[in-house]
């Protein structure tokens, strides 16, 4: 598994987070964005972040520089042609996720998984955007991605067995738990959280208590 090379798009915080733990797992990751300033900035905050597993005792200087050695970056998307598996972590529109998934099924090769870190988005529509929507699938790591071990694996209604095999594989390959969805709006983890947050609302505005 550790062969295959991990194209993340998107240096965003999750996008820098989920390229760190690629790296870190041993996988030769590139880390796209269309933001020189971005891409940056989400090294530094990946070193800043492997800096302090070393300061706690969890990870050796060696292991650290050896992760930063496997994370390379890129502007153009053309980067990624030649990627074995695809996770996108750009803004949480519908609109901008067809649009560059369409892009990427014209850029890497046809038995390429292409996976979303979308946390509501329909992985079925995301996959409609492409010719290979059983190859199309929702990996949504958690925030702070090095820390929180879970990751849903969001089934759209053309994934394939296969697909969903392979991501199961990398999930765990990366330290992770994989917790397969089906894909409803919210998935499991934002179902159950809305509602939670919602009844903090409901509790204030009865005087329960403070904010």
């Amino acid at each position: 598994m550790s062969s295959r090379r991990i194209a993340v798009i998107g240096a965003g915080t999750m996008g820098s987070g989920i390229a760190q733990v690629f790296a870190q797992s041993g996988f030769p990751v590139t880390l796209q964005d269309v933001s020189p300033s971005a891409l940056d900035r989400a090294r530094s905050a990946i070193e800043t972040s492997l800096g302090k597993f070393v300061e706690r005792g969890k990870l050796s200087a060696g292991d650290r520089d050896a992760a930063l050695g496997r994370l390379s970056t890129a502007a153009a998307l053309d980067a990624l042609a030649s990627a074995d598996y695809v996770v996108e972590a750009i803004v949480e529109d519908v609109e901008a996720k067809r649009s560059l998934f369409a892009r990427l099924d014209q850029i890497v090769r046809p038995e390429v998984v292409l996976a979303s870190n979308t946390s509501s988005i329909s992985l079925t529509l995301i996959g409609a955007a492409t010719r290979r929507p059983d190859k199309v699938l929702g990996m949504h790591f958690m925030n702070p991605v090095p820390l929180m071990t879970l990751v849903e694996l969001i089934r759209g209604q053309a994934t394939s067995d296969e697909s969903m095999a392979i991501a199961t594989e990398l999930t765990k390959a990366v330290g992770k738990v994989p917790v397969e969805a089906a894909d409803y709006p919210g998935f499991i983890a934002n179902r159950i959280l809305m509602p939670m947050i919602n009844e903090a609302f409901f509790a204030l505005m009865e005087g329960v208590g403070t904010p």
